[in-house]
């Protein structure tokens, strides 16, 4: 009995072990600068305007962005058009495209400024480089509670909040017709912001973290 006890024991002590030895998941391996690759490029607005990204920020296609379907959220790269030779700077914030033989979906903002709305495809040079010099240094972060056609009603919500949880703006999207957005918040971290939004959905139900950057001109 005392053998089989202490058998039982070790075989405990290792399974424990084993469980403390788990590694950590590893933070993404940022994209070699340089790397590039060559293919179809599309591009993507509505319906997709307005919604959630794959990396949790709300999608603009006015705003120079991108999905590809590996490069880690926030890689920076430069698409060339290479029947006319125009680029542009896209942040990597969504997944796709996933159709067949295409390697990048553009915004709309960055498929107008290489020329390729009208045909809705274009072969391309991607290559990954370093974020633009110009960024702002610190990002800040806000919540979102409400988006609403009638004006009257985004501001009567914003001042509600605003009374209760600090600086709140109305962003404006255009669309047909445009909306209002409620953003309540400047925090300087997600996790700020997060907790914002756990404390915001008390009152309003829906809320989501976005960035300023992401929605503010």
């Amino acid at each position: 009995m005392h053998c089989r006890a202490l058998v039982l024991t070790m075989i405990a002590f290792a399974l424990w072990s084993g469980c403390a030895r788990k590694k950590k998941p590893r933070a993404p391996v940022p994209a070699r600068i340089g790397h590039a690759e060559t293919g179809v490029a599309s591009w993507y607005g509505y319906p997709y305007h307005g919604r959630q990204a794959a990396n949790g920020e709300i999608y603009d296609m006015e705003r120079m962005t991108a999905a590809h379907r590996t490069l880690p959220f926030h890689t920076w790269v430069r698409v060339e058009n290479l029947a006319n030779g125009k680029f542009v700077a896209v942040r990597i914030t969504d997944r796709g495209p996933f159709v067949r033989g295409r390697i990048i979906d553009l915004s709309r903002a960055a498929a107008r400024a290489i020329g390729m709305l009208g045909p809705g495809t274009a072969r391309v040079r991607v290559v990954v480089t370093a974020p633009p010099k110009d960024l702002p240094l610190v990002e800040l972060f806000a919540v979102q509670v409400g988006s609403f056609r009638d004006r009257s009603r985004a501001e009567e919500l914003r001042a509600r909040l605003e009374s209760r949880f600090g600086a709140s703006r109305l962003v404006r999207r255009e669309g047909a017709p445009p909306m209002w957005r409620v953003l309540v918040g400047r925090e300087p971290g997600v996790e700020q912001a997060e907790a914002l939004a756990e404390r915001l959905r008390t009152e309003t139900g829906a809320a989501f973290v976005v960035r300023l950057d992401q929605v503010e001109p």
